[in-house]
């Protein structure tokens, strides 16, 4: 992992729960995987706790690393390093992605019931409008009772969410995932749906798919302009999911976009979302950060005992898992 995921996940308490786990060779930590050093590292270990910045473990790793068996990721998606021939030598691969969701979920859950209210659009017409709350009547509905969310992607944290807002007992949900069972959708409160039937009734539509070259810009200018007046975009989950230059147009048309994520990160600097009043930017925080991050360095902890314990892992990944997750 990179020096700062190192500083910000392994404290004096994550680094003493893992000696006690295992026996530790020195350097403890590595930041790349081609160094003389790392290469000596990697020819005695068993197991890799890895997190952002690993390196690709592509064949010449891993023919570096003979007594290799698990990669155990302290953060949520292994797209960047798990490479097809980490799972054709049977390797085992983890995940912590399910801690990783617990404040993205909070996140979103926050930017829904604020979007209800058009709360950060209404504070940016309150900078403008400092002597007048006229402005009040243009942002449209602004109850948060019995209105319609829009879910796509039951996920992780799609599910979650799901479940939170039927224990708030405010909106509708409908689900929009084309794997998903339906009885699940149901058990978790949401109710299944197609795309093209969810869109035109939903007040606020909130993106949890993972970014796949299926669900690239899955939210075009069709989709957009499907969206009702008023209606607000969320997006959590991955900027590739939305066309930029459509959203661009539907945003200086009127609609309402929340998004912790774009394509590209950053935007461009002349982009109209900067300075729109009805889009809320956010720099990619929903995730874990400083101390939430370390829920993730305990999940792989924990997964690090069970594997020395012989136990089964909890959140395994497979080559078919993987193709349906972020």
């Amino acid at each position: 992992m990179d020096r700062r995921a190192l500083g910000m996940q392994f404290s004096p308490q994550e680094m003493a729960r893992l000696r006690a786990a295992a026996t530790l060779g020195e350097p403890v930590a590595v930041h790349e995987l081609g160094s003389p050093q790392a290469r000596h590292r990697l020819a005695e270990a068993e197991v890799l706790i890895t997190s952002w910045g690993c390196p690709r473990l592509d064949e010449d790793v891993l023919d570096a690393a003979p007594e290799l068996r698990a990669v155990l990721h302290a953060a949520g998606s292994v797209r960047a390093h798990v490479t097809d021939a980490v799972f054709d030598r049977g390797i085992l691969v983890t995940t912590a992605a399910d801690a990783n969701a617990e404040p993205v979920v909070h996140f979103t859950l926050a930017a829904i019931l604020w979007s209800f209210k058009k709360a950060p659009f209404l504070a940016n017409d309150a900078r403008r409008f400092r002597d007048d709350w006229s402005y009040v009547d243009g942002r449209g509905e602004l109850s948060g009772v019995g209105r319609t969310v829009v879910v796509v992607g039951f996920s992780r944290i799609g599910g979650r969410l799901v479940r939170l807002l039927r224990d708030l007992d405010l909106a509708r949900v409908l689900v929009v995932d084309p794997v998903a069972d339906p009885a699940a959708i149901v058990a978790a409160g949401g109710e299944p749906a197609t795309l093209a039937d969810a869109l035109p009734r939903a007040d606020v539509l909130s993106l949890h798919a993972p970014a796949l070259p299926e669900t690239r810009h899955m939210i075009g200018a069709a989709e957009l302009a499907a969206l009702p007046q008023d209606a607000v975009l969320i997006n959590t989950a991955r900027g590739s999911l939305v066309d930029t230059t459509a959203l661009e147009e539907a945003c200086s048309n009127g609609l309402h976009a929340v998004l912790d994520v774009t394509e590209p990160e950053p935007l461009p600097a002349d982009s109209p979302l900067y300075t729109l009043p009805n889009v809320m930017l956010t720099p990619h925080i929903a995730g874990s950060l400083g101390s939430e991050a370390r829920r993730m360095s305990a999940m792989a902890l924990t997964e690090l005992e069970r594997y020395a314990a012989g136990l089964p892992p909890l959140a395994p990944i497979t080559p078919q898992t993987l193709g349906v997750q972020a």
